[in-house]
């Protein structure tokens, strides 16, 4: 794994490929990480990708996740091949997309990288998951070191069990709201129960990426192990 870069100061910045949740792309996951990327500056480098899938207009606001993103609203996978729709809640036999957005992530990490972390929200926290799996069954494309994953959850289609039937080693820190509404804090746990020996942090707010200060304690010791 490369090593972190060295700014003038000597610090060194760890970069981190942020995946974003369904129904965001680049421009909007980068927006609702400003205070994190200012949280973190210095200590690390966020950089944003867009997924390929783009999400039919007008989209249902009980997809289980939307943000009420208009922009250019993208996802990673659908568990509703027929409706190119998603909902996390929803029990599938098969999704579609998948294939496409593990070669769009692959082709992050040949042109952008290298990347010492990953960093994923909602729908993207759970392609984060599969991509550890996958890195640590050998799959060469995906080189990082520890994982980021933001209101993340297990997916829910069949065809994907295959990604959670071994303990998860990569180091990982998971992050839920206590009052989140579109993916609870329950989801995220079982997620987290996935990995060995996760860090977990909560707070007390809904869906989305907290930086607030009583939280930059916990994300700095955990990156801290990497720089």
């Amino acid at each position: 794994m490369a090593a972190p870069t060295v700014p003038a100061c000597g610090k060194p910045v760890l970069r981190l490929l942020a995946l974003h949740g369904y129904r965001q792309n680049e421009k909007t996951f980068r927006e609702r990480t400003g205070a994190l990327r200012k949280v973190l500056k210095g200590r690390a480098e966020i950089v944003h990708i867009s997924a390929l899938l783009a999400v039919p207009e007008p989209d249902v606001p009980k997809d289980g996740e939307s943000d009420g993103s208009r922009d250019e609203p993208r996802g990673w996978w659908f568990s509703n091949p027929q409706h190119n729709s998603f909902n996390a809640m929803e029990e599938t036999q098969a999704c579609s997309g998948l294939d496409e957005s593990l070669q769009t992530v692959a082709k992050a990490f040949s042109e952008l990288g290298p990347f010492n972390g990953i960093l994923g929200f909602s729908q993207g926290a759970a392609l984060v998951a599969m991509l550890c799996s996958l890195k640590q069954r050998g799959d060469s494309r995906f080189q990082f070191d520890f994982a980021m994953l933001v209101a993340g959850f297990k997916s829910r289609a069949l065809e994907h069990e295959e990604f959670y039937q071994q303990p998860i080693t990569i180091p990982s820190l998971h992050v839920y709201g206590e009052t989140d509404r579109v993916i609870p804090g329950s989801m995220s746990q079982e997620l987290a129960l996935c990995f060995e020996k996760p860090v977990t942090l909560t707070h007390a707010g809904g869906h989305y990426v907290p930086a607030s200060a009583p939280l930059k304690k916990v994300y700095f010791e955990f990156l801290d192990m990497f720089s």
